[in-house]
């Protein structure tokens, strides 16, 4: 009786991941306390929903990032946050995936995206860049863009002649951030969707969903710094 309330209140922690990573799934962002929950750290925060379900730290320093390793869908993945700014995330990105000798189809990335109101998501299987520099990026040192991708909104500019670059370093209101909570559950439902390889099921389950306002403009283009 006295092991069973022990281990109740000191559970053992859960052995680390065997075997090789599998999957690599990016959230881009800007390193340093200055960016934090920031509109286009929308890609870390999400990463930082799907560590703490996961159990794991995303501590150690290495491919030019903070990384993590865990296992998602009986899979073992990388979780990893560049340490580069938005527009060289792909430096981190081919490194990781150059280490484990992974193709580009077995990376996920998680990622901003302006031209989305907040609160909602779209999931694409491949495509252009968008005018997202991070994706941008990994996209032009990968020479693929064949990868699939969560694209989490974070809203238009308030109004037209708003600066773009000062836009997305800010922070999210309370508002927000209140509309954002249920957001990053569902990108962490979807991220195991896809890794279990079910791309088409997390599209057909979370891009119907219009979680989040509706702009009071159309935005412009999604172009980002």
């Amino acid at each position: 009786m006295l092991d069973d309330l022990f281990a109740k209140l000191f559970p053992k922690k859960s052995a680390a991941p065997q075997g090789p990573v599998e999957f690599i799934i990016a959230g881009l962002g800007n390193p340093g306390a200055d960016y934090e929950h920031t509109r286009h750290n929308a890609g870390f925060l999400a990463i930082d929903q799907i560590a703490e379900k996961l159990d794991v730290k995303v501590n150690r320093v290495r491919f030019k990032s903070y990384t993590g390793e865990g296992v998602l869908a009986g899979k073992k993945v990388l979780l990893l946050k560049p340490a580069t700014y938005m527009n060289k995330s792909g430096e981190a990105v081919t490194e990781a995936l150059g280490f484990y000798k992974l193709p580009v189809q077995n990376l996920l990335v998680l990622v901003d995206d302006i031209a989305l109101p907040t609160g909602a998501m779209r999931i694409r299987k491949e495509g252009s860049d968008g005018g997202q520099k991070g994706l941008k990026n990994i996209i032009y040192l990968t020479g693929e863009d064949t990868f699939p991708r969560i694209r989490i909104g974070v809203g238009a500019k308030p109004h037209q002649d708003a600066d773009l670059r000062n836009w997305v370093l800010t922070r999210f209101s309370q508002e927000e951030g209140e509309l954002l909570d249920p957001v990053f559950e569902q990108v962490a439902a979807a991220t195991e969707m896809i890794v279990a390889g079910d791309i088409e099921g997390a599209m057909n389950r979370y891009n119907k969903r219009g979680v989040g306002p509706k702009p009071s403009a159309a935005p412009a283009p999604s172009e980002e710094t």
